[in-house]
């Protein structure tokens, strides 16, 4: 986005990689700003719409991106485990989006929620993940209906693999447990998992880009999978 000549404000509990992305921005002549803050906590998401606005002035495109769930069998899951998934990704989107809404409606703009695939094709190793994704889409829809009153665009992007820092610690282990190194590791994953390939960041932030680009101007509501042929569903 920042390549595009979007002002990017962004939030996050990890210091380092926020500031990496900082960095990163700054690196191609990119304006940015960043809040180091945890989206659990209620009034933070409102904190952050607000610092954003506060920097660039009229917000024109949300992305609710916010983090990862706890996996494992049921049985082994804790309540505490249930709170926290549902607390960061899918009540820190809730806020979110409740505290962007009214800049969105001056500026027309576009919210995009950042879900996956396992609200789609849950698994038993992905209970929270699953449950979590699916409350996501199903507020995309009604957050999209609401939208065309108040004319902004709503849409979600269901990511499959994706390279990140924790995909690449579970294909360590992937790779230990089968005695093979890492590219071999992933020849064998992206196989056992039936998918074409493993995404890259770059991708999702791609079609971020085009969704709310005037080429994507049409979609309203829309659940994009983009996760190399791993939703087997219609």
């Amino acid at each position: 986005m920042a390549r595009k000549g979007a002002k990017v404000a962004m939030g996050a509990r990890n210091t380092e990689e926020l500031a990496s992305a900082v960095a990163e921005i700054k690196s191609t002549g990119g304006r940015t700003a960043a809040l180091p803050l945890d989206l659990r906590i209620p009034e933070n998401p409102a904190k952050l719409v607000q610092f954003a606005a506060d920097q660039f002035g009229a917000i024109d495109i949300v992305v609710s991106n916010a983090g990862a769930t706890k996996r494992g069998e049921f049985e082994e899951l804790t309540e505490e485990d249930w709170n926290d998934g549902f607390a960061l990704k899918f009540f820190g989107s809730v806020r979110l989006a409740r505290a962007a809404w009214p800049h969105l409606k001056k500026s027309g703009g576009s919210l995009i929620f950042i879900s996956g695939v396992g609200g789609r094709t849950p698994g038993r190793h992905f209970a929270i993940g699953g449950s979590v994704n699916a409350a996501l889409l199903s507020l995309t829809k009604a957050l999209a209906d609401a939208g065309i009153r108040d004319g902004i665009q709503v849409n979600a992007i269901n990511p499959g693999t994706i390279r990140t820092s924790r995909f690449e610690t579970r294909l360590a282990a992937f790779a230990a447990e089968r005695n093979l190194n890492v590219s071999e590791a992933e020849r064998e994953y992206v196989k056992e998992s039936n998918i074409a390939r493993i995404g890259e960041p770059s991708d999702i932030a791609a079609l971020v880009a085009f969704i709310a680009g005037p080429q994507g101007r049409l979609l309203q509501g829309a659940l994009i999978d983009m996760d190399a042929g791993a939703t087997k569903t219609i």
